[in-house]
């Protein structure tokens, strides 16, 4: 597919999205976001795509929603159409890993996207922030839920209601990131994550515990055990789970061949 505000380019099972439009340091337009979601849904119906990394071109990730309108930057919108989410489906809802290679500055909504994303690699150089309450607006992309998830209810209301921005050593004490590096080894470092899952884990197994692990901090333990022990039914007895003991035994690299899109379960109540 073509796009236009991103590049999307698949090699031995993983998928790198950058945003692109370095000539505004990424700033997030609605076309950015539409062709975002397009990506996302068509890497999680491919079977050949078995992680995503996303990452922005250039020296930043995505500073935030394009001002270039000036006054007409946020101004009233349909309401059947418009949606703060930003992107959809969010980075969660993809039943594939999605490794946030934050390459530089990520503010607002460039945080807010990255902050979907199951792991986050971030810039030391970077700075970061959810700034939208100094624009006259209000946190976006699901950040009321992600981030307080991430840091805690009083650590998001230190960033969502204030604004400030921080580095990239406060971002990853406080938990924002997985890893804190260089600029230049984010993207290098994400790859190599990227790669692994897309080696050595069963495709199915992890799209599962994937969509799990989002859903359980509303769950109590026991939907939880309920859950588990329904997606093992799932899963055991499965070509995959036979292979992965043999691989392991015989020590070599697992041939997995469930697919995401044809074996996925009716899930659980």
């Amino acid at each position: 597919m073509s796009y236009s505000d991103i590049r999307v380019n698949i090699d031995a099972g993983v998928a790198i999205i950058e945003l692109h439009r370095p000539e505004a340091s990424n700033a997030f337009s609605g076309l950015m976001g539409e062709e975002l979601g397009r990506a996302y849904r068509e890497c999680d119906e491919d079977d050949a795509v078995r992680a995503i990394v996303l990452t922005g071109a250039g020296k930043a990730f995505c500073v935030g929603a394009d001002m270039s309108a000036g006054e007409e930057t946020f101004a009233k919108q349909d309401p059947e159409g418009f949606s703060a989410a930003g992107v959809d489906p969010p980075a969660w809802m993809v039943r594939k890993p999605v490794i946030a290679a934050v390459n530089g500055h990520a503010i607002g909504i460039g945080l807010t996207l990255a902050l979907q994303c199951d792991l986050r690699i971030l810039a030391t150089e970077g700075k970061y922030g959810v700034l939208q309450v100094r624009r006259g607006m209000m946190p976006d992309g699901y950040s009321h839920w992600t981030l307080p998830r991430l840091v805690g209810i009083e650590r998001a209301a230190d960033l969502l209601l204030t604004g400030r921005k921080l580095s990239g050593e406060e971002a990853g004490t406080i938990g924002i990131a997985s890893r804190i590096l260089p600029a230049a080894e984010v993207l290098p470092a994400a790859r190599v994550i990227a790669a692994e899952i897309a080696r050595a884990t069963a495709p199915l197994s992890v799209a599962i515990a994937k969509r799990l692990l989002w859903e359980s901090p509303g769950l109590s333990w026991q939907q939880v055990g309920h859950r588990e022990t329904e997606l093992h039914h799932h899963l055991m007895g499965r070509p995959d789970a036979i292979e992965g003991v043999m691989a392991f035994l015989e020590r070599r690299t697992p041939e997995w061949t469930s697919s995401v899109t044809k074996d996925w379960p009716e899930w659980p109540d």
